[in-house]
């Protein structure tokens, strides 16, 4: 499973009001692992940045006046994002301004839901703390993610601090992966392959322990399996 966790800056709040996208971040996770992989871009935006928005991101007219427009990346944005599912705090504002600049390319530029599938962590945060403040920053407190470095909004730090965010919302394993066919796992998908700087973010410590059922437990599995497919359905046996 390929996921892009991905944040945006932007010039203002709308893009019908013709405000555009000045920084992208996106952070790849396969197998819900960071790979290292990410697309980052700050653009040229042609229009002057509110005030309110420099506030949030602190990102000048003045810096901008040399990067590269939307138009220039459009091609290895999509190329990076393409086929996988995109992980969006408030989803709704960062795919509008998305398709907004896909718009004004043309047509045959599509939608992003027509490049992607969209997951949105507030609304899922929503569901699990109904009543509280779902905020990346609340979020960042609840699940003792280490924030300190955000002292302004960054598209590409916003998108990593998310990754972890999302990883500790859906179960809390930031960096185990129980697929026994990736390189470097035993049969068992162990937490001995684990590497060592990844080990912290999981929570381990000390060698992976590794506990094998015996024959009982075996034979019990089977004498279930078996009263499954007695009553006609055991898709475990499929």
């Amino acid at each position: 499973m390929r996921q892009i966790v991905l944040d945006t800056e932007t010039t203002g709040l709308v893009p019908a009001e013709g405000h555009r996208i000045i920084e992208i971040g996106c952070v790849e996770l396969i197998e819900r692992r960071p790979t290292r992989r990410h697309f980052h871009q700050y653009l040229q935006p042609d229009r002057e940045i509110d005030a309110g928005a420099i506030e949030v991101h602190g990102i000048s007219n003045e810096f901008l006046a040399d990067k590269p427009r939307f138009a220039d990346v459009a091609g290895d944005f999509l190329d990076f994002i393409r086929g996988a599912e995109l992980v969006i705090h408030n989803a709704p504002f960062d795919v509008g301004f998305i398709d907004h600049e896909l718009g004004l390319l043309g047509p045959q530029w599509g939608r992003v839901d027509e490049h992607c599938t969209v997951l949105d962590t507030l609304l899922m945060a929503r569901r699990m703390y109904p009543g509280q403040r779902n905020s990346l920053d609340a979020l960042c407190k609840r699940l003792e993610v280490d924030s300190s470095r955000r002292t302004l909004h960054g598209a590409l730090l916003d998108a990593e601090i998310l990754a972890d965010v999302y990883l500790l919302m859906t179960g809390g394993q930031t960096a185990l992966s129980l697929d026994a066919g990736a390189p470097g796992a035993d049969a068992a998908g162990g937490a001995d392959d684990i590497p060592g700087e990844l080990r912290g973010a999981a929570g381990l410590s000390g060698p992976g322990i590794v506990i094998r059922a015996d024959a009982d437990e075996c034979a019990a599995h089977e004498a279930w399996l078996q009263r499954l497919a007695d009553g006609g359905k055991c898709l475990w046996r499929q």
